[in-house]
């Protein structure tokens, strides 16, 4: 199945009327609630690029892909590119930080149990994670 040029070009300008904003961001909109989390601002602040970024994924991975795209037209490609780069820092994904869930800690996190180092010990030693033995040989 073969596209024309000129649709789709239309179907990037439609995407393209799709990303404008009515209302601006705030940083905190509404009361953050993260459970059984040590709250500090770091945590705060990383909560609330991870509610941007998935707000915005969708947004961003269209003018990615209308970017990139070497079919369209270049006029087309480069308002795509111009309103990705106007997007705020805190919708990427490499702004997000691994942190973990009981002491916010940003350092030496686990990814699989979301836990610090220190934290994962002290639950592993009490037996709260189910798989997860000391080592014995």
């Amino acid at each position: 199945m073969s596209v024309s040029t000129s649709q789709a070009a239309s179907a990037a300008a439609n995407a393209l009327k799709l990303t404008t904003r009515s209302k601006p961001m705030s940083r905190f909109p509404h009361p953050v609630s993260l459970p059984s989390t040590f709250v500090n601002t770091r945590v705060m602040r990383d909560h609330f690029k991870r509610q941007m970024f998935q707000q915005n994924e969708v947004t961003s991975r269209a003018l990615k892909f209308i970017a990139r795209n070497s079919v369209l037209p270049q006029k087309v490609r480069l308002e795509a590119q111009l309103q990705l780069n106007a997007m705020p820092n805190y919708t990427r994904a490499n702004q997000l930080k691994g942190r973990c869930v009981d002491s916010g800690r940003g350092k030496g996190v686990i990814r699989d149990f979301r836990l610090c180092r220190y934290q994962f010990r002290m639950q592993a030693l009490q037996g709260l994670l189910p798989g997860v033995r000391k080592g014995v040989w």
